[in-house]
């Protein structure tokens, strides 16, 4: 078995960040930054407000928007653009969102997938993915 060690987690916004548990997602990814990951929010979205953007960099080293990046999940290349924004590669990377097929574009990129169900089985298995320390 070949062991990986992950330095980047991608998240997704709708379905994920927001979860009515959301708040407990959110401090993992604060304490998981302070840690040394590098964390990309990833939303098929046309973009944010400059004042969301401000607000979402609390807790994002990188925003890509599929909008302003020309590109949506899950085709593979939206992955790879936004490890690129990290300066992580894709095979470092974890990709966390509540779409089945989004985490099937994402192991195409080379990234480990996160099915998000619960706040709890997400954060359980990130856990295991990125251990303190």
């Amino acid at each position: 078995m070949v062991c990986r060690v992950l330095k980047g987690l991608l998240v997704d916004f709708a379905g994920v960040l927001t979860d009515p548990d959301a708040g407990r997602f959110y401090d993992y990814l604060a304490a998981a930054r302070e840690r040394g990951v590098r964390t990309a929010l990833l939303s098929n979205a046309p973009g944010a407000s400059a004042e969301v953007k401000n607000t979402m960099f609390d807790y994002f080293d990188a925003l890509v928007f599929s909008g302003e990046v020309g590109v949506a999940k899950p085709d593979p290349a939206v992955y790879l653009i936004a490890a690129e924004r990290l300066g992580v590669p894709a095979v470092r990377c974890a990709f966390v969102d509540d779409s089945a097929a989004n985490i099937r574009g994402a192991v195409q990129a080379g990234m480990v997938g996160v099915h998000h169900r619960t706040v709890e089985e997400t954060l359980t298995e990130l856990g295991v993915l990125f251990p303190d320390g």
